[in-house]
């Protein structure tokens, strides 16, 4: 994130941010969660407050969920894993997935904001384009995303309309169930990526960019609604995560 505001962001380009380091489904739904961080107990106070936040906004500007951001990474590996805590498998049954890995398999990293209007990259978006537009950026609490002088520039960007520890609107830990590219995207694009069983990292990143360029507008609205009914759940709840069956389209 070290880069001029100006060059942060496209959310109209179909090509996707990759750095290398060492109609398909008709309806389906997320079922079992592969892996999972645990909400600890003074989670739930930042949980609720941030879920008491949000539909406030929206009852002021009502497409204000439209206009967030949602920023995240992971790592696809040529070996058919996603190294990502919170990733979804997408299954019409408990397929009971086992993963082995390697000590240090061939992967890709890919970062990808994902909000109503697309999916984007890290390339060209100039920051009045931003701003003028009025969108807001979330990002979770990673020490590498919250470094002083990335928050100063993000704020530089995006004002008070910034998601984030140590932001004006604080994000809040471990809240996976929150995050559209969590709990949809990785789980989505892993269950695409590897049918024709990629032996190249070339091969892995065409197939990731194609994934990605080919959701459809529908399904992203559909993504975007359903994180309003998880702040009605996780308000009800007192801030408890969301169950495991989740997300249905």
């Amino acid at each position: 994130m070290g880069k001029k505001a100006e060059n942060f962001f496209n959310p109209f380009s179909a090509n996707y941010e990759v750095s290398r380091n060492g109609d398909r489904f008709n309806s389906c739904q997320v079922i079992y969660s592969q892996f999972g961080l645990a909400i600890h107990q003074n989670d739930h106070q930042a949980r609720r407050r941030f879920v008491e936040w949000a539909p406030n906004e929206i009852a002021v500007v009502p497409d204000f969920h439209k206009r967030i951001l949602f920023s995240d990474e992971a790592h696809f590996s040529l070996n058919g894993y996603v190294n990502k805590q919170n990733c979804r498998i997408w299954s019409a049954a408990n397929p009971q997935v086992y993963v082995e890995t390697p000590l240090h398999p061939e992967k890709l990293t890919v970062w990808c904001a994902l909000w109503a209007g697309g999916i984007t990259s890290s390339k060209t978006m100039k920051a009045t384009t931003l701003q003028s537009m009025e969108l807001w950026f979330q990002q979770d609490g990673a020490i590498c995303h919250t470094a002083r002088a990335t928050i100063d520039l993000l704020k530089d960007t995006f004002g008070d309309r910034l998601i984030s520890r140590f932001g004006p609107v604080n994000w809040p830990p471990r809240s996976c169930d929150l995050t559209p590219l969590d709990y949809f995207l990785w789980g989505y694009v892993k269950s695409l990526v590897y049918a024709d069983k990629p032996q190249t990292l070339d091969h892995l990143e065409d197939n990731i960019r194609r994934v990605i360029a080919d959701i459809r507008p529908q399904m992203l609205e559909k993504v975007i609604e359903n994180w309003t009914s998880r702040l009605d759940y996780i308000r009800a709840s007192r801030g408890s995560p969301m169950p495991e069956i989740i997300f249905k389209m």
